[in-house]
């Protein structure tokens, strides 16, 4: 039997009873009388040689929070993203996810978060179908459930029609987006983290992935996105943190953060850059 949370139907609803006894019983899960955060992240830390690109960053994501990460390139959005998810290990600081260390208890945080990974490699002589269907069984779904989460997610993501048929190497950048995001909802997660999920995406593909995120976030879950593009943080999130230089600089509620400006006009002030492209280029003038 299936066990939704509240009364969400959808790409959320995707978690057997079995598999919620398992979460609940998770023994660094249990609270102590407090709320235990979606996502924490404490004293991340990495160098590559002398380059240090995170440097002790913090960053909590509340349950039922959509909380978007943005940041210029090289701010080292990515990196602490990997090392939080157990992609690439850090070299000092922790990451938990609903109270369960990622290092720690590798598998089973792995259950409680969906990942989608910036330039996320997938087996591409596989259809969607074929896709989901062999990584449901890897997450130990029985061949049945595997099958009906696979139709329900290649409809949700729009993926039903000539797009099953078609391999994933001749996908479009926004199919793979979707493809990538119904590999994260595939096991039922509680969290999501999402690495430029909107990148290279076309206007129709990110208008679906903007309305799945938002299912998501209403049923109970917690979203946590990296983005370039500080229109779509400030449309989308209810959270947002400024990273620059390896750290966290501001982290707050999204209205708090900006203060009354745009998130553009608080972010441009918080990472301590100057606007060019005012002078030279005289040949490009009439």
């Amino acid at each position: 039997m299936e066990r939704a949370r509240r009364d969400h139907r959808g790409v959320t609803a995707f978690r057997t009873e079995k598999e919620e006894n398992k979460v609940q019983h998770s023994g660094a899960a249990r609270t102590t009388g407090t709320e235990v955060a979606a996502f924490r992240l404490v004293g991340l830390h990495k160098t590559f040689g002398t380059h240090t690109a995170v440097d002790h960053a913090d960053l909590t994501v509340a349950p039922g929070s959509f909380y978007g990460l943005v940041g210029p390139n090289g701010a080292g959005k990515t990196t602490m993203l990997s090392m939080a998810v157990g992609l690439q290990r850090p070299d000092e600081g922790s990451a938990s996810v609903h109270g369960v260390d990622v290092w720690q208890e590798p598998l089973a945080a792995r259950r409680l978060m969906g990942v989608l990974p910036d330039g996320l490699a997938m087996p591409e002589r596989l259809t969607g179908r074929e896709l989901l269907t062999y990584l449901g069984q890897l997450h130990g779904l029985d061949a049945a459930e595997a099958a009906r989460r696979t139709g329900e997610l290649l409809a949700v993501m729009e993926l039903d029609g000539s797009a099953e048929r078609t391999l994933v190497v001749d996908y479009s950048t926004g199919m793979r987006k979707k493809i990538g995001l119904a590999t994260a909802l595939l096991h039922g997660p509680r969290l999501l983290v999402l690495d430029e999920p909107f990148e290279a995406v076309d206007p129709v593909s990110a208008a679906t992935i903007k309305k799945i995120l938002k299912r998501f976030v209403a049923g109970g879950g917690s979203v946590l996105i990296s983005s370039h593009v500080m229109a779509l943080v400030e449309q989308l999130c209810d959270t947002v943190a400024v990273m620059a230089k390896g750290r966290v600089v501001a982290e707050g509620p999204l209205d708090e953060v900006r203060g009354g400006r745009s998130l553009e006009e608080t972010f441009v002030d918080l990472v301590g850059v100057e606007i060019g492209g005012g002078e030279g280029l005289s040949w490009l003038a009439s």
